[in-house]
């Protein structure tokens, strides 16, 4: 246990049981549920399975990879079992991304609190991991590369350390290296002397230039240099001297150097790693939006078919679908609900093979995890093919399970000119649906039975008058009670209780932009294919943009999406449509494009959208864009990449040949893509040294993707990580871009360096 992560974590008698080992069950599905031996490795990092005690063995998960342990009783798939184990003896492991959750059941409670103490326990140490300690790696290369594990490292294990590393080096480089780190002259690297090497080896020549350019004795950045960095290449303007001595606080690790406020080559690097040096500015990361304008001002992180975690065919129906869309800051989410059996509404997608999830599962579980990621509000878009009966039973559900949390009248009891704001809305949830009347209507009944209320209230006499009045003369009732009681007669498709509860969110069919403007009020809010709604950019672009000023509009992926593909959502936001719903659980390039976008803001689901497509009157075309727009050219110095992986991590001695690649998304004429050449055999500290230039005529709605690849002239390049970020919350200068990979998670320490330069108006190729 002393090996464990170099004996930084606090040993407790849970991680040593772990590490012993234990005989748990793995449960896949109702069927499938079979003995496994788990056992925590000595780094205390990983877990590996085998089939029984002593058998081959491989690794299951790292602690990295884990978001969170749940109990037994919140895995839907256990509690389906729970006759034949019992749900205290159960847990779940739940990753980060897309990868689907471990569900598990111990031979006794205690065995089982031993795995979810543990495990959380490893957890919550990596988490709590600050960066210094995230970026001191020596160690853990260090246990990797010393094969034999005798805390000595040959120049044959260097070597394949090195292949592991992804780097390709010269062997009389390499062994020039070596020696000079074996002060001992012992033919082997110990503690201090690899520590020397990895330096050496991971030494950046070309951030070392950087700052020489503006060290007057290329030892240190003076106050006055540095601030000088900041305001030149930096671009950070009156800012700078007050920035500059934060930053030398946050990042010069000598105490002597804070004191006479200078910076040196490490705290240098440092910063330019950090979240300050990050190409995404840290001022767009908090919410830093005005929330108090009305929702159609806003794009909304939408989901589509939320309930499904696999295809639209035969895919998995489950609550998992909702939390994890939640948790990633979806704000509206779909459910698609039929008669189920005993009365009890269902999910799933109809006419499907797609497993089948109760209705009440799905509300319990958005009231769990509703406002877990962000307080802004949740729009439960319902697809209602219900009986009258059973969508009664939604009412009822919707109503008593979400209780205060359900929106159900306008917020101050009287009739609205314009949608509320996410700020009004916090922590509120909306349904959206089909209503059997407008909201004036709704509005006016509760005003009349409260002045009903009022005059019952007024004395006995009075009530008892009324009542001999209501019996004797029916015929006197309002217009409205008469259609009440004509509603009670003959039962209307929708059922007035789950009418009444879509309040701000009514949906209508759409049938053109001037039928839209003649017939429908604010609230009423229309749905459009990803087909028709392209269309209908290339028809009348600017008559969408100005519909989307006053309305919301939803936008869903096409039907013959079978295996839950995605469409690019650009050229819609390009519109102002604000629900532009997604298949989330398909990663790739379009669910990278929807991150990017709502990255911002505190990842909180709502981005204000650009003036121009707030304005009811707005001239802007998507696919015309003209003045007054100030165009901007951008050029892009793709300097250096840092340990980059392989996409196979099989194959020990395959090593990357990466390329990067630059992608702008904006409207059509902004749409572009250059990429660098390929640097051979190098993934660890690969140099480009190449600029790449665009020009954009609407910056505020382009997005900038950068791409890693691996060069493959026999097929298509292979992914190795990318990052994606609006123009708007772009910093210049030099800049590291932390790559992410296919499903989103951090390929920590993988970045690639750059040098960002934006300039008014277009110019001519600098490359």
């Amino acid at each position: 246990m002393a090996s464990l992560m170099q004996g930084r974590l606090p040993i407790n008698q849970d991680l040593l049981m772990m590490q012993k080992g234990m005989l748990l069950r793995k449960v896949r599905s109702r069927s499938w549920k079979k003995q496994r031996y788990f056992r925590l490795q000595d780094d205390g990092m990983t877990v590996w399975h085998a089939r029984q005690a002593g058998g081959t063995a491989k690794p299951t998960f790292s602690i990295s990879d884990v978001e969170r342990v749940r109990e037994g009783h919140e895995s839907e798939l256990l509690r389906s079992l729970a006759e034949e184990f019992p749900l205290e003896q159960g847990f779940t492991i739940v990753f980060h991304g897309r990868r689907s959750n471990l569900d598990l059941v111990a031979n006794s409670v205690e065995e089982a609190k031993i795995w979810m103490q543990g495990l959380q326990h490893l957890v919550d140490f990596v988490t709590g991991m600050d960066q210094q300690e995230r970026l001191d790696q020596y160690h853990d290369w260090f246990q990797r590369g010393d094969r034999n594990q005798d805390g000595r490292m040959s120049f044959h294990e260097v070597q394949r350390l090195l292949h592991l590393m992804n780097v390709e080096m010269d062997q009389e480089y390499a062994f020039q290296l070596f020696q000079t780190a074996d002060t001992s002259e012992s033919g082997t690297l110990e503690g201090e002397e690899f520590v020397q090497f990895y330096k050496a080896l991971t030494k950046r020549t070309e951030v070392h230039e950087v700052f020489e350019n503006f060290s007057a004795d290329g030892q240190k950045l003076t106050l006055l240099e540095f601030v000088d960095f900041l305001r030149e290449e930096q671009k950070e303007g009156e800012r700078a001297s007050d920035l500059a001595l934060e930053l030398i606080d946050r990042y010069e690790p000598s105490d002597s150097g804070k004191l006479r406020h200078v910076l040196s080559m490490d705290g240098f690097l440092s910063y330019l790693c950090s979240k300050d040096g990050d190409i995404f500015n840290p001022t767009c990361l908090p919410i830093y939006q005005d929330m108090t304008q009305p929702l159609n001002h806003y794009y909304i992180n939408s989901s589509h078919n939320t309930y499904l975690v696999g295809d639209q065919l035969c895919g998995q129906s489950s609550v998992e679908g909702y939390i994890r869309a939640l948790k990633r800051g979806c704000r509206c989410v779909e459910v698609d609900i039929w008669d189920g059996p005993s009365g009890e509404p269902i999910v799933y997608h109809g006419h499907t093979l797609t497993s089948r999830i109760p209705f009440k599962d799905v509300v319990a579980t958005v009231a769990q995890y509703a406002f877990q990621t962000s307080d802004y509000p949740v729009i439960l878009s319902l697809e209602n093919h219900c009986s009258w009966e059973q969508q009664q039973v939604i009412a009822n559900h919707l109503t008593e399970i979400l209780g205060e949390q359900l929106l159900s009248t306008t917020l101050d009891g009287l009739l609205p000119t314009q949608l509320p704001s996410p700020e009004e809305l916090r922590r509120k949830i909306l349904v959206k649906g089909k209503k059997l009347r407008t909201l004036e209507e709704d509005l006016e009944e509760e005003e009349e039975e409260e002045e009903l209320e009022s005059e019952l209230e007024g004395g006995q006499e009075a009530d008892s008058e009324l009542e001999a009045q209501l019996e004797s003369e029916p015929q006197e009732l309002s217009p409205r009670s008469k259609d009440k009681k004509k509603e009670k007669r003959s039962k209307p498709i929708l059922c007035p209780s789950l009418s009444a509860l879509v309040v701000y969110l009514k949906s209508v069919s759409f049938h053109s932009f001037a039928h839209s403007k003649e017939h429908y009020r604010f609230y009423e809010t229309s749905s459009f294919s990803e087909s028709k709604a392209r269309s209908l950019i290339k028809e009348a672009g600017n008559e969408f943009v100005q519909h989307n000023a006053w309305q919301l509009s939803r936008v869903y992926p096409s039907g013959l999406r079978t295996d839950s593909s995605n469409y690019n959502p650009q050229e819609l936001w390009n519109a102002g449509c604000q629900m532009v719903a997604m298949n989330v659980q398909t990663a790739g390039l379009e669910m990278d494009i929807y991150d990017g976008l709502f990255r911002q803001n505190g990842g909180c689901g709502y981005v204000l959208k650009p003036d121009f497509l707030r304005d009811a009157q707005s001239s802007f075309h998507p696919e015309r864009p003209i003045s007054p727009f100030k165009a901007q050219t951008l050029l892009i110095q793709v300097i250096s990449g840092q340990q980059l992986p392989k996409e196979d991590t099989s194959k020990e001695r395959s090593i990357v040949d990466p390329l990067v690649r630059v992608e702008i998304f904006g409207v059509r004429p902004d749409t572009a893509r250059q990429e660098t050449s390929y640097v051979e055999n190098n993934g660890f500290n690969p140099y480009w040294g190449q600029t790449l230039s665009f020009r954009v005529l609407v910056p505020e709605l382009a997005l900038l993707r950068f791409v890693v690849k691996d060069y493959n002239w026999k097929s298509r390049n292979d992914f190795i990580g990318q990052y994606t970020v609006p123009w708007t919350c772009m910093q210049q200068g030099y800049r590291h871009i932390h790559l992410l990979s296919k499903d989103g998670i951090s390929l920590h320490p993988a970045s690639i360096f750059v040098n960002i330069s934006i300039r008014e108006g277009l110019e001519g190729d600098e490359s």
